[in-house]
């Protein structure tokens, strides 16, 4: 249930002009998971400084607009908008703002036994800092974090440890290091998985993806597998296949009519779609026939 304190928690900074805020259990029972004590969207002042050595609860950050800088365990980020960061018992960190430019920023502060671990799994351990090629998803998951955790039901402080434990598998799942260099391979990454997944019905080699991304073969292949974890080319193979099974299902036509639309023989056209579907194209047709007909 929501604590509502009268007077805020010392650790909540004052230093803002606008915040919207919810607080849960400040000493929440729990013998493992996690639990969300408080959280919200804050924009600071223009003289918005903050300096900790300490902190009672595990927390991550993510800005939303504006200008500043942190200090994290003694290295020094830029903070604009799409950096998240995390910290914790015993992570000092400082955290100001440009005065021109004032930070807008959300937070989410939790405990429990899984705290910690679950943080490490999402690339987020205490003392990281990352940033988030696309955001939209993650501001969206921290306004519904906020309406969760200003609930007085039953179940709001589950809905509110669930929201966190989506805005990890998201952090996880879009952000890179915020070492300037590291973050420059991600952006040419991104700008060739843009060309892949939009040209995949034209472009039927890897080595067609790295000239339409101006890029060399090698240097594709190992940008897909730093950010990606899988080869280009079978990335693409997966997007083609995809949209040869719609094809197939949609236009009636024969299995080697489609194939011959992605410019393969009918041999190699179903041994792809195979091992990219789990059966061949034939069987994929008789199984959504079955499907239509039940």
């Amino acid at each position: 249930m929501p604590f509502n304190p009268p007077v805020e928690p010392s650790f909540i900074s004052r230093q803002v002009t606008k915040a919207r805020r919810f607080y849960r259990e400040a000493s929440p029972r729990l013998p493992s998971g996690l639990a969300v004590v408080c959280g919200g969207w804050e924009q600071c002042t223009p003289d918005y400084r903050l300096r900790r050595s300490d902190f009672p609860y595990w927390s991550f950050e993510f800005v939303a607009g504006g200008e500043g800088g942190l200090k994290l365990s003694g290295t020094k980020y830029r903070l604009e908008r799409g950096v998240v960061f995390a910290y914790g018992p015993g992570v000092e960190h400082e955290i100001h703002t440009e005065p021109a430019n004032p930070l807008r920023k959300y937070f989410v502060d939790f405990c429990g036994k899984d705290a910690p671990s679950r943080l490490k799994q999402a690339g987020l351990a205490a003392g990281t800092c990352r940033r988030l090629a696309k955001d939209d998803e993650v501001r969206l998951a921290f306004d519904q974090l906020i309406a969760d955790g200003l609930k007085t039901s039953l179940r709001a402080d589950r809905l509110a440890a669930l929201r966190v434990e989506t805005l990890l598998e998201l952090i996880a799942d879009g952000a890179v290091s915020a070492e300037p260099r590291a973050w420059r391979s991600f952006q040419t990454y991104q700008r060739c998985r843009d060309v892949l997944e939009s040209r995949a019905g034209e472009l039927s080699t890897a080595e067609a993806v790295a000239a339409a991304g101006h890029v060399t073969p090698a240097h594709l292949s190992r940008l897909f597998m730093r950010f990606c974890g899988q080869p280009p080319y079978q990335v693409l193979m997966r997007l083609r296949m995809n949209q040869a099974a719609a094809r197939l299902e949609e236009s009636g036509k024969l299995v080697r009519e489609i194939g011959d639309e992605f410019g393969m023989d009918p041999y190699h056209f179903s041994r792809v779609f195979k091992r990219v579907h789990g059966l061949s194209p034939e069987n994929f047709l008789k199984s959504r026939a079955g499907m239509g007909g039940t």
